[in-house]
């Protein structure tokens, strides 16, 4: 047990630096392959990151490693024009430049000791398949996608003994091509779908040391399960309206019909939860709007980010989620088949 989880310090972000080939990585020929050793050695302390999804989290969150893990083992997977632009440009978080190594999903490579997956739900797919060269027996898998499921689709790959459960939560980073800004890193909730404190898995104990040591904020909740619904009820509401009225994380922080709107969408994912034997309610909404409160009011949710970029959004796995368990258990859900639909048919609107 790592005592209290919660903020923890941090440091200046660290210039780009050159390493040993001209994508600015350790090659990896004559690298031995763990894959086919036993999945069941002991943990070992986590050294190396390969993160797969370089956007406003993903980018945050490598920044933040880089002032203390060593350049060379943090990898980033992509592939084609992404990974030459990568290689060409680095990325910008808060101003400073980061030439992370980049890997494309073919190369050979020494299995990571962590593999964080960062992309959106519609490249999941894409992304399970282009990370298999930086999974090993040993390597734990982390998935901080938005929704309530991607983990189920991962470990259908990887196998369910690698992966934890995993949300991002008070983060306010904002995207604009390969430059990211946030104020708020907010922290990382991860886990066994129960986790008894002073009984962790081997898994959660390597990422939680690992985090400590890195200064990222973390959290290991006993119902890890009710924890990303939490957060799949904060998106439900957060997300969908903003998108659809154009307004940063401000527009929600004051009294009014925008919290309002926000409140009613997530008091229906509330009450499928239930259905689903979740069990979320009004102290639950409040714990997600203090969480909103904190954040910048300038800053945008990821939905606004991807409706002002033209990109297909969340849709489907936020108010999308909640309707069909509507359906399922006999619930109405008019506010969030309401902002489907606008969000839906804001996509039409994209391109022309």
């Amino acid at each position: 047990m790592f005592g209290p989880s919660g903020p923890v310090g941090s440091g200046g972000l660290m210039e780009c630096s050159q390493r040993r080939d001209q994508n600015n990585r350790i090659p990896a020929r004559n690298c031995p392959d763990l894959r086919n050793e036993r999945d069941d050695m002991k943990m070992k302390k986590i050294e190396t990151v390969s993160i797969i999804g370089l956007g406003a989290v993903g980018s945050s969150y490598m920044a933040k490693m880089a002032e203390t893990v060593p350049m060379e083992n943090l990898r980033i997977i992509a592939s084609e024009e992404r990974a030459e632009r990568y290689r060409k440009n680095g990325v910008l978080v808060n101003g400073e430049k980061f030439c992370f190594p980049v890997y494309e999903p073919d190369e050979e490579v020494v299995p990571a000791d962590l593999l964080i997956f960062a992309v959106k739900n519609n490249h999941l797919d894409q992304a399970v398949a282009e990370a298999k060269k930086h999974a090993g027996p040993e390597t734990v898998i982390l998935s901080l996608l938005n929704g309530v499921i991607s983990e189920q689709a991962i470990a259908a790959e990887y196998g369910a003994g690698k992966v934890l459960y995993s949300h991002v939560m008070g983060i306010d980073a904002t995207r604009i091509k390969d430059s990211t800004v946030y104020e708020h890193l907010g922290y990382i909730s991860f886990g066994e779908e129960t986790n008894v404190p002073g009984a962790y898995s081997e898994k959660t104990l390597a990422v939680g040391e690992f985090f400590t040591r890195t200064g990222i904020s973390y959290k290991i909740p006993e119902n890890m399960i009710k924890d990303l619904w939490l957060k799949f009820m904060l998106n439900v509401g957060a997300n969908q309206v903003t998108a659809v009225l154009r307004c940063p994380y401000g527009g929600m922080q004051k009294m009014g019909g925008v919290r309002s709107l926000v409140v009613s969408a997530m008091e229906e994912a509330a009450a499928v939860s239930c259905a689903e034997n979740i069990c979320l309610g009004k102290e639950e909404i409040e714990t997600c709007l203090a969480i909103l409160d904190k954040l910048s009011p300038s800053a945008k949710t990821s939905m606004l980010q991807d409706v002002e970029a033209g990109r297909k959004t969340e849709v489907d796995v936020f108010g999308g989620t909640v309707l069909s368990l509507g359906r399922k258990h006999g619930i109405p859900v008019p506010v969030n088949e309401m902002l489907v639909r606008l969000i839906k048919a804001l996509e039409e609107t994209f391109g022309l």
